[in-house]
């Protein structure tokens, strides 16, 4: 049941005795992530995008400590990026209709983290073996990343709000 507000008496009313008028609002999710979701959500793109870099960086120089960059900040991408795959799965079972929007939301940060976990195998490997599948995946990984924090951020719904 949802929030009661209970507004006293009715105005006008002779009679002290009748029982006081209380109204039920609907429940409704909400249209917009939470903070800590949105947080988890939108952290995932500059973490991804730092590992992107530091791959091209490393393509670009051969010093090993940039692909040790690359791979920690993958490694942080897949953190954030599992959080929010939590929130969002929350978020597809409470939704009153499964299709649509929380169900691409949902499926789009699931393809991301899978491709990041490939990723960061892929960057357990020795440096020199990383390119240039590693690089290859940096940037598919980061552009689903930016991907799903705009369908995320941009009116997520997950239940009867309109």
């Amino acid at each position: 049941m949802g929030p009661c507000i209970r507004t006293g008496h009715q105005s006008g009313s002779l009679n002290n005795k009748e029982p006081p008028v209380t109204v039920t609002a609907p429940l409704t999710y909400r249209s917009t992530p939470s903070p800590l979701h949105a947080t988890l959500l939108a952290g995932t793109v500059p973490l991804f995008l730092g590992g992107l870099l530091s791959d091209i960086a490393y393509f670009q120089t051969y010093q090993i400590q940039w692909s040790n960059f690359a791979a920690w900040l993958i490694a942080g991408g897949l953190v954030f990026c599992g959080l929010a795959l939590l929130f969002a799965l929350v978020n597809l079972l409470r939704a009153e209709r499964k299709a649509g929007r929380p169900a691409l939301y949902f499926l789009l940060l699931l393809v991301t983290w899978v491709l990041g976990l490939v990723n960061a195998f892929e960057h357990a490997k020795d440096a020199w073996a990383t390119m240039p599948w590693g690089l290859v995946l940096s940037v598919i990984v980061t552009l689903l990343s930016c991907a799903t924090t705009w369908v995320g951020l941009t009116n997520l719904r997950s239940g009867g709000a309109k």
